[in-house]
């Protein structure tokens, strides 16, 4: 396989659309570079808990492939998360997770990023459900 060197909102797209559990959770890059990205994906009644709200581990995933895909639009496609946290503010319901994160510190092997996650309902309407940092490290 060709070793990618530079990233564009189109490569990482296809190296989302390569992650298999991204995939099954329909995941989508809607923006990335310059420091940031954002990660989206319909809310679904299979990716929800038993009180009707979407399950903490799909905002933790969305957390966690932000900040990475953040992280690499500086450090380059050969990154890992080298860890994270999340804190859940309220309740995640509506009809798209997005998740925006953005890099608040990099040097040349490790970035540290912030995510905000906020549901859309169907008018567009934002509600701020969970905020992540985390830490990403060029491999």
């Amino acid at each position: 396989m060709r070793r990618v060197t530079e990233l564009s909102l189109e490569v990482a797209q296809k190296l989302l659309a390569a992650q298999p559990f991204s995939v099954l959770v329909g995941a989508r890059l809607t923006a990335f570079g310059d420091g940031g990205a954002t990660l989206e994906l319909d809310i679904r009644e299979d990716l929800q808990q038993q009180n009707g709200f979407l399950h903490g581990g799909v905002l933790a995933y969305a957390a966690d492939n932000a900040i990475t895909f953040a992280g690499g639009s500086a450090l380059g496609p050969e990154v890992l998360t080298g860890g994270f946290t999340i804190s859940y503010l309220r309740p995640a319901r509506g009809a798209i997770l997005r998740a925006d994160a953005k890099i608040a510190h990099s040097g040349r092997r490790q970035a540290t990023c912030t995510c905000e996650l906020t549901t859309l309902d169907d008018a567009g309407t934002p509600t701020l459900c969970a905020i992540a940092q985390g830490t990403v490290i060029a491999r």
